[in-house]
């Protein structure tokens, strides 16, 4: 994820910790860390001397998340973010096996 590599190391540091906590938590994972957006888009939110870092991300089943992407946000996620999102799951939802599934 080259979004993540990009973002000074205290803030891959909390994205990863957020990661690792979905990991833990799945479906459970509340407020602060983790928010629902809309049409089965979620967002882990780490926040970073001011700066809002948040993750898109959608499940598969009951186990797995599947990150869609990363955004630095202001003040609201923006719609076409979403929007996005919304497309990758749709393309992984018809054919899962075509994608690869990372750990961090």
């Amino acid at each position: 994820m080259q979004w993540l590599l990009g973002l000074p190391s205290s803030a891959q540091d909390k994205v990863r910790l957020r990661i690792a906590r979905l990991t833990e938590a799945g479906h459970e994972l509340r407020r602060p860390e983790a928010d629902y957006l809309r049409d089965g888009i979620y967002e882990l939110r780490a926040t970073v001397h001011g700066i809002h870092y948040r993750v898109l991300y959608f499940f598969h089943g009951r186990v797995a998340a599947v990150v869609a992407q990363g955004i630095i946000k202001e003040q609201r996620v923006p719609e076409r973010e979403i929007d996005l999102a919304i497309r990758r799951k749709e393309n992984f939802d018809q054919k899962p096996d075509k994608h690869t599934l990372e750990r961090f």
